[in-house]
């Protein structure tokens, strides 16, 4: 008995200071979005193209669309791409497109509609992109690239360019941000992500997130990352992290560039729409998946074998309340943490809220164990679904299509 104990006790401490470092981490998180809020993002505003993909039409569609349109930034271009004419946000687009602006609205942006095709080697969100960019127009400074399924701020694409006027950044990025809907599946997405969210920022091993970042159009063709990284991927936001660690550049994060996203799903949805994202982080990130993986193996296994530690014959009420102890205090870090990003949502998505933000923290002790099952499912599998095409990453430099979808249904 007094092995298992002296056993638990080890992992238990370990566990515990990852636990104590993940709260101080999500108190720097709410410091740094704090700081960035109280600061003007500044004067630089370049000629600015944002490449949007698009395939089939989400929930807020429409009013996604008007704030890309509407941006506070001085005439930039916004080029819609989808991969063919019979998906519906084709028709959607090139209506809205061409309607007159309403008497009150605003719109700043020059805009253009793009067929993309199909590509046989690489995803079609990265194929769409990339016939994006060769429509930009040819004075374009920098190269915005954003998801239609997420909400920007008014003052977006401003913040989000204003980082690369510092030249040691190479890469500027915000990240999603979902907020919990009416469902159990949308609550568990929301605490799912926000964890992954809250990883980002002022330091040096930032990722780009591809529905929220933006490059200099220059440093986008010196590196090569339309010939060496976007043409046989499915990944553009890891593919591009990838590019910026090769030429030892750096990705600024910016938490303005937060962007509201919401989706309602079966909890089934919710799994395999979380299990895909760690896959494709395997494939392109190994070294981020096994890191994860040992994290929510360390946590899941610790509070296992405490609960069993608990409950055998031996154990005297010492030890049991020792046990108790630390998988209390992990528990209370963990839903500390949780309740640190229902602050930061409460303080940046005000306005957007429609359901309370308790999920946050409450669904805190799930997470990782959610998180132990897409990490190890991930293990088993390399292939996904995205909008109804199915893939196989071979490597993060091959993938093959299984089964396409035109987004028409």
């Amino acid at each position: 008995m007094v092995w298992t104990v002296t056993v638990f006790l080890i992992a238990g401490s370990l566990l515990l200071v990852q636990s104590v470092w993940a709260f101080a981490d999500g108190a720097r998180f709410r410091r740094l979005v704090r700081r960035k809020r109280s600061t003007a993002p500044g004067n630089y505003t370049p000629s600015a193209a944002v490449v949007i993909p698009c395939k089939g039409i989400d929930p807020g569609f429409a009013a996604n669309l008007e704030r890309f349109l509407a941006q506070d930034y001085p005439g930039y271009q916004v080029v819609f791409v989808v991969a063919t004419e019979r998906d519906k946000a084709y028709q959607n687009l090139r209506e809205r497109l061409g309607v007159p602006v309403a008497p009150g609205a605003i719109r700043r942006a020059r805009t253009s509609l793009i067929v993309a095709g199909f590509s046989a080697e690489r995803g079609e969100k990265v194929n769409n992109l990339l016939r994006g960019i060769e429509r930009v127009e040819p004075d374009t400074q920098v190269l915005v690239f954003a998801d239609i399924d997420a909400a920007p701020s008014p003052d977006w694409l401003r913040c989000l360019v204003a980082r690369l006027a510092d030249p040691q950044i190479t890469v500027s990025t915000g990240f999603r941000w979902y907020l919990p809907g009416s469902g159990l599946a949308s609550r568990l997405r929301a605490a799912w992500d926000t964890s992954i969210a809250t990883m980002l920022g002022d330091h040096d091993h930032n990722f780009a997130w591809g529905g929220s970042m933006a490059i200099r159009a220059s440093d986008f063709r010196r590196l090569e990352i339309a010939e060496r990284y976007w043409a046989k991927t499915v990944s553009d936001d890891f593919a591009l992290t990838r590019a910026i660690a090769d030429a030892r550049g750096r990705i600024a994060f910016e938490p303005r560039c937060l962007v509201v996203a919401r989706e309602e799903s079966s909890v089934r949805e919710f799994f395999r729409w979380s299990t895909r994202q760690i896959i494709i982080t395997r494939v392109y990130a190994p070294h981020w998946w096994v890191l994860g993986l040992a994290a929510h193996l360390l946590y899941c296994a610790t509070f296992a074998f405490g609960a069993g530690v608990m409950v055998m014959p031996g154990a005297s009420a010492h030890q049991r309340l020792a046990v108790a102890a630390f998988l209390i205090a992990v528990l209370l870090l963990g839903a500390g943490k949780g309740f640190i990003r229902s602050l930061v949502t409460r303080e940046l998505f005000a306005a957007e809220i429609d359901n309370g933000t308790s999920c946050y923290w409450r669904l805190s002790p799930l997470v990782p164990w959610v998180m132990l099952w897409n990490f190890v499912m991930a293990g088993l599998s390399r292939r996904i679904e995205w909008r109804g095409t199915k893939y196989e990453l071979v490597s993060c430099e091959q993938v093959r299509v299984i089964e396409r979808s035109c987004g028409c249904e």
